[in-house]
């Protein structure tokens, strides 16, 4: 099992960056492939990306590909996403999850079995 916990949510204008955070518990980080969605008020829960458990491997949502980008310290037992460019439709709250499968192409937040509570990230225009 996994615990979760994302950082780094805030309020930021359009064409600004935030970097999110999410550390986990346990020493079994590295066996999980994380990914990254979010959910804006009204909305349903989406894709925004996935990384594989060494970190070699990374998905990403169209929406976001170019400006975003995903990545892991195993060591830390920490994931990352860099968002650059940020939009004012990029405003959600965003959650980091976890699951044991092997396939890093993981973009549907069935295939997840942990989540963290989120942190919620504002774009202003």
């Amino acid at each position: 099992q996994v615990q979760l916990v994302e950082s780094g949510g805030g309020f930021v204008q359009a064409g600004g960056s935030l970097r999110l955070s999410c550390a986990a518990s346990g020493r079994t980080f590295s066996t999980y492939t994380m990914g990254w969605f979010r959910q804006a008020p009204g909305k349903e829960r989406e894709f925004v990306a996935t990384i594989s458990r060494s970190g070699g491997i990374t998905y990403y949502a169209n929406s976001v590909k170019g400006r975003f980008t995903i990545s892991r310290d195993n060591a830390k037992n920490t994931v990352y996403l860099q968002m650059n460019s940020l939009k004012p439709e990029d405003t959600a709250v965003y959650y980091c999850a976890a699951t044991p499968r092997a396939a890093a192409n993981s973009p549907a937040p069935y295939h997840y079995n942990y989540w963290g509570p989120g942190t919620q990230v504002t774009v202003s225009s």
